[in-house]
């Protein structure tokens, strides 16, 4: 009977120690779910693999980019049409390096460049999180289906052998933690050279012009360097820490386009620590100054109003002045809500559209992009909104090229860089999707020259072994 005490004692002493190191491991997995769900929001993963009105993470949004369009994976835990198959290891090098669990090469519009630097703890929780915090989706999205020969995912191996950064980046001992922890989330998770750093022919990140500025598409990344001028140098800390959390800066610059979407899915959603860490270290990048700006892009404009010359008895004719033309279509579609002299509403729910960085700048994408898209997005204070213009489905009126061009000229002329103007061209360009590059046409070229000249050498080796052959 003592024996059978004893065992049944020892059993229940195991089950009981047993039952405390899974519940043990529950607890370590569940926190490592919730550190990857923080470093994937940091990330930013949804706002490409997410398309609207699509289910999380389950891919299928359309990136435009200049060799095509590319569309995001399914990266769920879905077995069929997802990441639920890979391996830890798989995961690591398809973040880092950029190489599916098929062997086959992803495209850096996933900006794998950067993840490169993730450590391997944060590769460990992102992981985590993708298996068991996110929801399977069982369907495939749309296949990229670049043109020739942007299709051959091989030549990604010569690219990557060339500007695959070494990956995991070294604490710099002589700044400070907090600095340390910006640049890892800056040069990492934030990706944010991927659009502010100009690309060169190879579309590979020019190092020589870090954050200094770039074409995303319809969109301009600007100039975020320390710079007065050029870039954010005349920004406090806390006046950037705010624009990051919030997407406005009344007086400077509000957010649309891809960065108000980073601020919406991830900057927002940063702790204050964190922006903190990152404004500290943009303040501290080398800056990179263009000299025809004279003065920072917020510094521009001031109160200016035709509204009395639209009314009365004499107003002047819209079909015999540019003036004219732009001041009918911006009383007739902006000043409801810019008010008649531009300067935004009372509480900056709508920009003043003086001292503000889309209407100073020297590339006025921004402008245009925002007149033909409208902005649309969610903030800690609510929706920020501004129908479009270009003739979408929903949008509040349809402009042409040539009234969007003289619209913004008058936006610029009166409240921005003056003498800086947008012609019809800019605007389909940006209509279109931005630029067109010449890298497509170029490696075609460069194919079939390298086939002419192989067929040429193909040629002459024939006719030398027919030469040897007839002296023999």
């Amino acid at each position: 009977m003592d024996t059978f005490f004893r065992l049944f004692s020892a059993a229940i002493c195991l089950m009981s120690v047993s039952s405390t190191a899974l519940a043990a491991d529950d607890d370590a997995q569940a926190a490592s779910v919730k550190r990857g769900a923080y470093i994937a929001t940091a990330s930013d993963c949804s706002a490409c693999h997410t398309a609207p009105g699509g289910k999380p993470f389950a891919g299928g949004l359309g990136i435009v980019s200049p060799v095509g369009t590319i569309y995001s994976t399914n990266i769920t835990p879905s077995a069929t049409a997802g990441i639920g198959q890979y391996t830890e290891e798989q995961f690591a090098r398809a973040v880092r390096a950029g190489v599916r669990a098929d062997g086959a090469n992803l495209y850096p519009a996933m900006p794998y460049t950067s993840y490169n630097v993730l450590t391997d703890a944060d590769i460990h929780d992102l992981y985590a999180y993708f298996q068991h915090g996110v929801t399977p989706v069982d369907t495939a999205p749309t296949r990229t289906a670049l043109p020739f020969p942007m299709n051959i995912r091989l030549s990604m191996m010569a690219w990557n052998l060339l500007f695959l950064g070494s990956g995991h980046s070294e604490a710099d001992a002589t700044q400070s933690a907090e600095w340390n922890r910006g640049k890892y989330l800056v040069d990492g998770a934030a990706h944010c050279s991927t659009c502010h750093t100009p690309r060169g022919f190879l579309m590979q990140e020019l190092s020589s012009h870090y954050l200094g500025g770039a074409q995303v598409g319809q969109w301009y990344a600007p100039n975020i360097t320390s710079d007065a001028n050029s870039g954010i140098g005349s920004w406090s800390k806390d006046e950037l820490a705010r624009y990051l959390a919030t997407g406005s800066l009344p007086g400077k610059a509000q957010a649309a386009g891809s960065m108000g979407e980073a601020v919406e899915h991830s900057f927002s959603q940063l702790t204050p620590d964190d922006i903190s860490a990152i404004s500290t270290y943009i303040k501290t990048v080398a800056p990179l100054h263009d000299a025809s700006d004279e003065q920072s892009r917020f510094g521009y404009g001031k109160l200016f109003s035709q509204l009395a010359s639209l009314r009365g008895a004499n107003p002047i004719r819209s079909d015999t002045d540019e003036q004219a033309n732009g001041a009918v279509l911006f009383y007739g579609n902006c000043a409801s809500c810019h008010q008649a002299s531009g300067q935004g509403s009372k509480d900056t729910y709508y920009p003043s559209l003086f001292h503000n960085s889309v209407t100073g700048a020297a590339n006025h994408s921004n402008l245009i992009a925002t007149i033909l898209n409208g902005v649309n997005r969610t903030t800690p204070k609510g929706q920020a909104f501004m129908p479009g213009f270009g003739g979408k489905a929903n949008d509040i009126n349809a402009l042409n090229d040539a009234q969007v061009a003289t619209l913004a000229n008058y936006v610029i002329e009166n409240y921005g860089r003056a003498g800086t103007p947008v012609s019809p061209a800019d605007v389909a360009q940006v209509r279109a999707g931005g630029p067109a590059s010449s890298l497509l046409l170029l490696a075609r070229i460069g194919i079939a020259v390298a086939v002419i000249v192989g067929l040429a050498i193909l040629l002459l080796l024939v006719v030398w072994r027919q030469r040897q052959a007839r002296v023999v």
